[in-house]
């Protein structure tokens, strides 16, 4: 028996890059899979059929509540039943590193409203589903940059220090639910957006590559076996918690 075998798991922002690679392994482990973002899901949702796993693409952009609703409806019209949800999607490669006073008041804006607003109204489309049940597992993308402090993208840091925040707090409401709220705080990862988004220089990437004890770039797969360790029941009497995956760049 696979590890999420009859599990349903919605994961955001998953058409490509990080997303998809939790998708994929969510898949490979027997779980039927919400493939939901605002580019086009479909071709991952068909990669994940093809390889015989059962997967679904919504698109939906996470800041639009009637969206939002229309993903959770689809998902429980499609499967029967939402497990899990990973908190993906974020505005985080295309955005220039700039000194906080030069970020553009409508940059700031988007990146909260994507990156805070958008874990919220997701989730809370999520718990009824999961209260009804009383049983389900959240696990919400931060990063380790509001552990370090990371200069020059103020407002994405932010955003992510929320998440942990948020994390802590949704846990706390929704524990008489048995539902586990967990986060992970990624480091830099070579993402198809790092890589592709001409933002990230090779001299940025090594200075921060030279802070880890594992000296080495981090890529997708390489944060997959955390999400499904909090997703899974191994993880049953975890709630609350931030686990750092960044190559031992921050001690947390």
């Amino acid at each position: 028996m696979a590890r999420f075998d009859g599990e349903v798991a919605i994961v955001t922002g998953s058409a490509q890059g990080i997303g998809a690679a939790y998708a994929r392994a969510f898949a490979r482990e027997g779980a039927r899979v919400v493939v939901s973002d605002i580019l086009d899901p479909e071709p991952l949702a068909a990669e994940i059929a093809r390889a015989g796993g059962a997967a679904v693409g919504i698109r939906a952009d996470v800041t639009d509540g009637a969206a939002v609703d229309a993903l959770v409806a689809g998902a429980l019209e499609r499967f029967g039943r939402i497990d899990i949800l990973v908190n993906n999607a974020a505005l985080f490669a295309a955005l220039d590193h700039r000194r906080f006073e030069d970020i553009p008041e409508d940059e700031w804006d988007a990146v909260m409203r994507v990156n805070i607003r958008g874990l919220w109204q997701v989730s809370r489309a999520v718990v009824p589903e999961m209260r009804r049940r009383r049983a389900g597992k959240i696990v919400n993308i931060a990063s380790t940059t509001a552990l370090k402090g990371t200069p020059m993208m103020l407002h994405y840091v932010a955003s992510k220090g929320a998440v942990i925040a948020m994390t802590r707090a949704m846990a706390r409401e929704v524990g008489d639910d048995n539902i586990c709220v967990n986060a992970v705080a990624p480091g830099l990862t070579m993402s198809e957006g790092v890589l592709e988004g001409g933002v990230w220089s090779d001299d940025w990437i090594d200075r921060n590559t030279a802070t880890r004890v594992f000296r080495r770039r981090a890529v997708p797969d390489d944060l997959v076996g955390a999400v499904l360790f909090l997703a899974s029941r191994e993880a049953d009497f975890i709630t609350g918690q931030t686990m750092v995956i960044d190559g031992g760049a921050v001690a947390h």
